[in-house]
């Protein structure tokens, strides 16, 4: 538990930094910033938001099931946590599939529409530095979501097999405390 709560800590430290240089940036470069975060769908962010709210309702019940003794729920709601999370990578890829055919995507690619009323007057080296800061941070979290979808799996067979008790569920509840985070 004490190594759970110390990697947690090290996360919140790693994207309290990518927080920082984003707000930093976002402050200094604020119109290159806005005219880029206009581009992004305020649907998809909704939906993604509504489906880890979600996933994060079913990981807790799991661990209340896991407690509880109840393999059954257990594995009912580690399935449905996973089918969330596969979920948010579904959306995060269907925003990033936009982000590549409208070439906003860092790299000799890049490309912002001239007409587009959204990036006039705004330097483009600037909206790439949103874009690049984008991709980091979203690209990150979908990496840690992978990851926790990978333990969701192996907690899932072995729960199946009944691993798990009211006297033994600590791998289910730490976890539900990195699947929280992410």
């Amino acid at each position: 538990t004490l190594g759970m709560w110390l990697f947690l800590v090290q996360e919140i430290m790693f994207f309290g930094g990518l927080f920082t240089v984003y707000f930093v940036y976002r402050l200094k470069y604020f119109p290159a910033f806005a005219a880029g975060s206009n581009t992004l769908d305020i649907r998809w962010g909704a939906i993604n938001t509504a489906i880890l709210i979600g996933s994060s309702l079913t990981m807790a019940l799991a661990v209340h099931a896991a407690q509880a003794g109840r393999r059954k729920l257990l594995v009912l709601f580690l399935g449905f946590t996973m089918l969330l999370g596969a979920g948010f990578l579904g959306v995060k890829a269907a925003e990033y599939h936009e982000k590549f055919e409208s070439h906003h995507v860092p790299g000799p690619a890049f490309h912002l529409d001239s007409h587009d009323k959204r990036f006039q007057g705004v330097d483009a080296g600037n909206v790439q530095l949103f874009f690049s800061l984008y991709f980091a941070m979203t690209g990150m979290h979908a990496l840690h979501m992978v990851i926790g979808l990978g333990i969701l799996g192996v907690l899932l067979v072995k729960s199946w097999k009944g691993a798990f008790s009211p006297e033994y569920n600590s791998p289910v509840e730490l976890t539900g405390l990195y699947w929280h985070f992410v």
